[in-house]
């Protein structure tokens, strides 16, 4: 009971302290908005950790932050050997080849109308399945190592990708596009200068998107047929031995991986789209 009522108060501090930052004369600056998400989480394992361990909850319901935490550091081999198993080789190459791939077929959308008008509804009818139903179709198609993953992944972020470029590359206005004509600009000169800058929101927003849902298809994907590695496998032969301990800390992993990688992209954005109204400020 002791430490459900810390629990309690520690709650009521973390509220406090961040409303006092959110609320004070530097609620604006990089500080503050590093340190109100980071009180924030801190605040959640904290009571996350008293309320398990107040309440008793057993380990296989929930396990407490500092017993997947002992996990995580005895674990490490196996979880850098999944990692490079499931991200490195299945989500990052499919996403790679998924995105460039996209990218080229939105130019020749933007070119040609009648692929516009043909591929899209396609497209977002293909994007719409399920990938329960697509990844064991892909996973029999190409084998049970990290190619069908990467195949899945590529299923998964191609229209994404696709959808959100050609929104881009027809995001310049008639006005726009009428004096490159004037100016005798070619398809190119007219795509290099205008198109292709002003769609760069567009695509690093595709971009975003697809590094999440490349970690989701490759890690599902692992669930209907991997090689003893992965953390899809790894997560679901946990499952079945009761360790969820060993879940958690391939969660872990996920999130990490995750995070990384959309910042990686968001950086990326923010100095190749400096220009742009949203990273102004």
């Amino acid at each position: 009971m002791i430490l459900v009522l810390c629990a309690v108060l520690l709650w009521l501090l973390g509220w406090w302290l961040n409303s006092r930052l959110a609320s004070g004369p530097y609620a604006d600056t990089r500080m503050v908005r590093f340190l109100a998400p980071l009180i924030f989480g801190l605040t959640v394992i904290g009571i996350w950790e008293l309320l398990v361990r107040g309440l008793e909850v057993p380990l296989v319901i929930l396990p407490a932050p500092s017993v997947i935490a002992v996990r995580f550091a005895d674990s490490l081999p196996i979880l850098w050997a999944d990692f490079v198993q499931t991200i490195i080789k299945g989500a990052l190459s499919g996403y790679v080849i998924g995105c460039i791939a996209a990218f080229l077929m939105a130019i020749a959308v933007d070119r040609w109308d009648f692929l516009r008008l043909g591929l899209l509804p396609v497209g977002n009818f293909v994007a719409a399945l399920p990938i329960v139903g697509t990844a064991p179709i892909l996973v029999m198609w190409f084998g049970f190592d990290w190619h069908s993953k990467a195949a899945v992944v590529v299923v998964m972020v191609f229209f994404p990708m696709l959808v959100n470029t050609v929104a881009g590359l027809r995001e310049a206005t008639s006005m726009q596009r009428d004096l490159m004509e004037t100016y005798a600009a070619t398809y190119w000169q007219s795509f290099m200068k205008l198109r292709l800058p002003a769609a760069m929101p567009f695509i690093f927003n595709g971009l975003k998107i697809s590094t999440t849902l490349a970690l989701i298809g490759a890690i599902v994907a692992e669930f209907f047929g991997s090689p003893t590695l992965g953390m899809g496998f790894r997560i679901s032969t946990s499952v079945g031995q009761l360790s969820l301990d060993m879940v958690w800390a391939e969660i872990v992993v996920a999130a990490l991986a995750g995070t990384a990688f959309y910042g990686l992209v968001a950086g990326i954005e923010k100095v190749v789209t400096f220009w742009h109204p949203s990273q102004r400020g």
